[in-house]
């Protein structure tokens, strides 16, 4: 059906991209929209970037998100690598069941009640321990590290359950320790799928809202809690303006990436053809 009629697929892909990215550019043209009402166009003007410069406050939060975020994707990838590891690679062990629930655990626990628990546990330790003295950056990148690592240690835990082990296992016939047949060898093969990892714990970080409500104190409001409180007296065009800077900044990595990835497979394809040709 959709063979004959290809263009209820293009349709339907047409619409589909519509309704994931044209909200998205209407964003991007009214962070130039002249008039505070981000919903009423008058105008082309820029006044909005300038605001968003003097504007400390959103300056600073968005800084401290990326900081975060940062911070938290990087501790993730660590802990969730040794834990995919673990779960593709050590087979059956005591406790192997225990282990993966709870690694799981935060995919399907909903955020709200994950936010009261480590709240709990944050307020339970500073009691017992003095430790954390107070609630700001330092609880939240644990917060954000503690449900990263999960979808970081799915991703890694795909990718070598669906890895080709040839080359580890040559490598260790030849001689090699385990851990330098980790570093050499393994870590570059799932190379894509860390970084995968990392970027994924990277968005969720930036994008948690519920979560850092929870366990952030004074002096420590993230760029998403600092929009959902302005949303609550309407939503400035400043905000519009930070997110196109933002959206630009994805746009343009997502675009370097596109071309060295484009010029490593014709490097890779150039290889091939010179090594056949000889």
């Amino acid at each position: 059906m959709i063979g004959r009629r290809p263009w209820l697929l293009y349709g339907a892909m047409g619409l589909g991209y519509a309704f994931l990215y044209l909200p998205i550019l209407a964003l991007v043209v009214y962070s130039f929209n002249a008039s505070r009402l981000v919903t009423v166009w008058a105008g082309f003007s820029t006044r909005w970037y300038s605001e968003l410069i003097e504007n400390q406050r959103m300056l600073e939060a968005a800084w401290l998100s990326l900081r975060i975020a940062a911070i938290s994707a990087s501790l993730a990838l660590v802990l969730g690598t040794l834990a995919g590891f673990v779960l593709a690679r050590f087979g059956r062990f005591p406790g192997r069941l225990l282990f993966g629930g709870l690694v799981s655990a935060p995919l399907v626990i909903p955020e709200v009640i994950s936010g009261l628990s480590l709240l709990l546990l944050f307020v339970g330790l500073e009691q017992l321990t003095g430790w954390p003295a107070e609630r700001g950056m330092l609880t939240i990148v644990l917060a954000h590290t503690t449900f990263c690592l999960t979808f970081v240690a799915v991703i890694v835990q795909s990718r070598l359950a669906g890895m080709d082990r040839a080359c580890e296992e040559a490598a260790l016939d030849l001689g090699a320790r385990p851990a330098k047949v980790f570093l050499v060898i393994t870590l570059p093969m799932i190379a894509p799928a860390l970084l995968a990892g990392w970027l994924l714990a990277f968005t969720l970080s930036l994008d948690d809202l519920v979560i850092t409500s929870f366990v952030s104190g004074p002096g420590s409001s993230t760029l998403p809690m600092l929009v959902f409180s302005s949303v609550r007296l309407g939503v400035s065009p400043q905000i519009n303006a930070l997110a196109t800077i933002i959206i630009g900044i994805v746009a343009t990595g997502i675009a370097i990436s596109y071309c060295l990835t484009r010029r490593r497979e014709a490097r890779r394809l150039h290889a091939i053809a010179a090594a056949a040709g000889a």
